[in-house]
């Protein structure tokens, strides 16, 4: 392997800013000739549904099927892949399954009402969706972790049934992750990925059920794709490569942060790793780290090329020169490696997920914490949360006058009406006024 090129920053450079922003450069859905192909691929399976999906799976994911049959898989195969997991993988797959559970049981909203002196009610009625479909990634590495983050929720929501797809690259499935689906619920369970899966879930086929709302995360086609069908469906978020910044105050020790940000890099080589830091000797120590553990990474190619092309070590003025930045970048994930990560909470307004001491790394959050690892990306989290129970529930609102709410309330609305000038709201209110 090479050797490693770390990208060094400074906030008293002239030109920081313009050096930041362009690390943070990322065009979250493509260029014209990927939304092109993604819209050929929607539009054929809208058109020609099962037997679409299958020339798509065949020719996309190198699979042997025959049928469109084949491209469920049965139930069955859920609950033998987790009786053939190894003890030690099923019972971390339960605890996890249990940790995230018991976590969104939090999150689990009521519907409520109150009652007006006059007799009026006012209220919201919380549903849960009828159907969602969940995408679950098998190109460069396989997610259980992601069956379990994404279903979960959907189950304490309350929905009804979960339709989950899943690529087979060369007909082959990580075990782990038909296992996950027992777990978590899932009810049917499709042998398709990419474009296709999400235009099959989004307009429905002969064997796969349209649903209402399609969540997880994919590669630029998915992603693509789920922006394209937004409207036809429900979508949580299109996201991005998988972020990490972390600050420390130079006390942890180099290797746990090297490695904390080797956690990200290792997903994809566009992922965003970034260290704050105003002691620049422990900068100095953190890229020595690098460098020695690097050769002991088995996608040691992939972290290297996402440390140096995306990833950055920078030295800050101070801890709120640091705060400052997050609050710029909004990451996905946050590390407060520092000695009282509570007293610099309340500062931080923008990140998906914040990790909150040096004993917390955030490989702990991808898999067993509890909080969710489906996370908003590419400084998305100035306006958005992580999936969560409230992502799989509508609220409604409940409206019930009494007459003499309906007579009060008829003569606002008449004036405001007239106002507008749409006389039929007017006298619609004005037939329920009292003499």
């Amino acid at each position: 392997m090479q050797r490693l090129k770390v990208n060094r920053l400074d906030t008293q450079q002239v030109n920081f800013k313009a050096k930041l922003s362009a690390l943070l450069a990322w065009e979250s859905v493509s260029d014209q000739r990927v939304q092109q192909t993604v819209a050929d691929i929607i539009e054929r399976v809208r058109v020609q549904g099962d037997t679409a999906l299958l020339q798509f799976t065949n020719q996309l994911d190198r699979t042997p099927f025959k049928t469109t049959a084949e491209l469920e898989i049965p139930h069955q195969k859920l609950i033998q892949a987790l009786a053939d997991i190894s003890n030690e993988e099923r019972k971390a797959l339960e605890q996890a399954a249990d940790r995230i559970r018991s976590y969104h049981q939090h999150q689990k909203q009521d519907s409520w009402r109150y009652t007006e002196a006059d007799g009026t009610l006012l209220g919201q009625q919380v549903t849960a969706m009828d159907r969602v479909g969940i995408y679950v990634p098998g190109g460069k590495a396989s997610y259980p972790s992601s069956v379990l983050m994404n279903a979960i929720p959907a189950k304490v929501a309350g929905v009804k049934e979960i339709i989950m797809t899943v690529p087979l690259p060369n007909g082959k499935v990580n075990p782990l992750v038909l296992a996950a689906a027992a777990i978590a619920g899932v009810d049917r369970v499709f042998a398709i990925g990419g474009a296709q899966a999400i235009a099959a879930l989004a307009h429905g086929t002969q064997m796969v059920p349209k649903v209402d709302k399609i969540v997880g995360p994919g590669n630029i086609y998915v992603a693509t794709a789920k922006r394209a069908v937004f409207g036809i469906c429900g979508i949580d978020m299109i996201a991005g490569p998988s972020e990490i910044l972390v600050i420390c105050d130079g006390q942890t020790n180099p290797d746990w942060v090297a490695m904390d940000l080797f956690s990200q890099a290792e997903h994809d080589e566009q992922a965003q790793s970034i260290l704050l830091c105003p002691d620049k000797n422990y900068l100095d120590q953190v890229e020595e780290s690098f460098k020695a553990l690097l050769p002991t990474m088995e996608r040691g190619s992939i972290i290297k090329t996402s440390l140096e092309e995306r990833g950055a070590l920078i030295l800050v003025e101070n801890m709120q020169e640091a705060i400052n930045i997050v609050n710029r970048i909004a990451p996905e994930h946050l590390e407060l490696s520092v000695a009282d990560p509570e007293a610099m909470l309340p500062k931080i307004r923008h990140a998906g997920a914040i990790f909150m001491g040096r004993h917390t790394a955030e490989a702990l959050g991808d898999y067993c914490a509890g909080p969710n690892h489906v996370l908003p990306t590419s400084g998305t989290a100035r306006f958005s949360s992580p999936l969560g129970v409230y992502d799989f529930q509508k609220r409604s609102s409940v409206i019930m006058f009494s007459q003499q709410g309906a007579s009060d309330m008829g003569k606002i609305a008449s004036v405001l009406a007239r106002g507008e000038g749409l006389t039929a709201h007017a006298r619609s209110a004005e037939y329920r006024v009292l003499d």
